[in-house]
């Protein structure tokens, strides 16, 4: 009998969940934590997400690059473990760019091909074949090990997950453009008048050696220097990956696209946030529904939910610990909020441990974390008048107390008395 053929090996694979972003965007909500920290659905952080699609899928070795606010995650993401991460071969790993790479890159990254560049050399010295780049902000349920599988099969140097919207959306976002064979012939970053609706959907698995010679290559051509061939400022100008990155592997290899199916929306404004939920609460949004596929977080000691004799609850999510004896249309609720009788809420998301008190109206609003609204005031638009961009949602920052009325498109910084 002949020996048999020996197995191919299994390529080796580094996943870079990027979680470095101000999120300035947000206003109060990232006053002083990261965006990945928010929380989705009543119980889980926007990082949990990301990072689950990444175990879920069998990937081993797992870095979370954080500089902003860092110490908001730290507690949450417990080195690993609630997505069984923390092992002593590859496993969990948090990684900050700024201990990592000190040279010319000085203070924050300023773009997530920034962000890589200063922690390439770590890359170098991991021993991986393929190197998948997510960002930690976005609502997606995504199998990697096939995008892994058509990458190695077409021989890519990139491939890009790509989504569909919006043409008014796409003016905001990373457009890709392909030719009729499906390889991407250009990107372009956030284009007022965009060619395409294809996007980037901030999901992309690169070749390790390309990845690296294309940060290398595109920190050069992008270089400053004062006419003498010396740098003048830190930052490295690559900026996102539509910029700069991108277009150097572009130029230098092939790269095709990944279309993902199904839902998916980044976090990148109050109103895409609220927008989401809307869309959770609606049955729109199923990333929690698969079983075999599921969103792992840090597990919360609070009781059930209680809802009391005369409550109205009405198509919303309702996490462990709250009370409510009032209404609560539409939204969703985080652990331990508590909704008074007469009071109502609507269309709205209320971070955990909020109290509203009797009476109270909280309308098309995101409410940080220990927010109290006292009775009788009323917090954004009401229903009838409900839209869904920045003006018209009320923003209240964490360890709020609200006494008289806020009004719809308000911003409240963290820690104050509205009176």
């Amino acid at each position: 009998m002949a020996d048999p053929m020996p197995l191919p090996r299994a390529p080796k694979v580094l996943a870079i969940v990027q979680a470095g972003g101000k999120g300035s965007r947000m206003g109060a909500l990232t006053a002083d934590r990261a965006k990945p920290a928010l929380p989705f659905g009543g119980t889980h952080q926007l990082i949990d997400i990301t990072l689950s699609n990444v175990a879920n899928s069998g990937i081993g070795s797992v870095w979370v690059s954080v500089q902003y606010q860092a110490g908001s995650l730290d507690e949450h993401l417990q080195h690993g473990r609630p997505w069984d991460l923390d092992r002593n071969v590859g496993g969990f790993r948090r990684v900050v760019p700024d201990e990592v790479d000190a040279v010319r890159t000085g203070g924050f990254a300023a773009g997530n091909a920034d962000d890589l560049y200063r922690i390439r050399r770590e890359i170098e010295r991991e021993d991986a074949d393929v190197v998948v780049v997510l960002s930690a902000d976005q609502i997606f349920a995504l199998d990697l090990r096939d995008v892994i599988a058509a990458h190695l099969e077409t021989g890519a140097a990139c491939t890009i997950v790509t989504t569909q919207v919006s043409r008014s959306q796409a003016s905001d976002k990373a457009v890709v453009i392909t030719d009729a064979t499906g390889k991407v012939t250009r990107v372009e970053e956030k284009p007022e008048n965009p060619e395409s609706t294809t996007i980037s959907a901030e999901i992309f698995v690169y070749e390790k050696d390309a990845l690296l010679s294309g940060l290398d290559k595109a920190e050069k051509a992008t270089r400053p220097d004062d006419g003498k061939g010396e740098d003048t400022v830190d930052e490295t100008g690559l900026g996102d990956f539509a910029e700069h990155l991108l277009p150097q592997i572009i130029a230098d290899g092939l790269v095709r696209t990944y279309p993902l199916e199904g839902y998916w929306k980044d976090m990148g404004r109050p109103e895409l946030y609220l927008a989401a939920h809307r869309d959770l609460v609606r049955g729109v949004v199923r990333v929690f529904d698969d079983v075999d596929w599921p969103m792992r977080t840090l597990a919360t000691n609070r009781g059930a939910a209680r809802v009391r004799a005369g409550a109205v609850v009405e198509e919303s999510v309702i996490s462990p610990g709250c009370d409510i004896a009032g209404t609560v249309r539409g939204s969703t609720l985080g652990p331990g909020v508590v909704v008074r009788e007469g009071a109502v809420v609507e269309d709205s998301v209320i971070f955990d441990a909020c109290v509203i008190e009797r009476e109270a109206v909280v309308s098309t609003s995101i409410l940080d974390a220990n927010v109290a609204v006292r009775a009788g005031v009323r917090v954004g638009t009401s229903s009838a008048g409900k839209r869904a961009h920045d003006d018209a949602i009320a923003v209240v920052g964490h360890d709020s107390v609200v006494r008289s009325d806020v009004v719809a498109g308000s911003q409240i910084d963290p820690g104050s008395t509205v009176a």
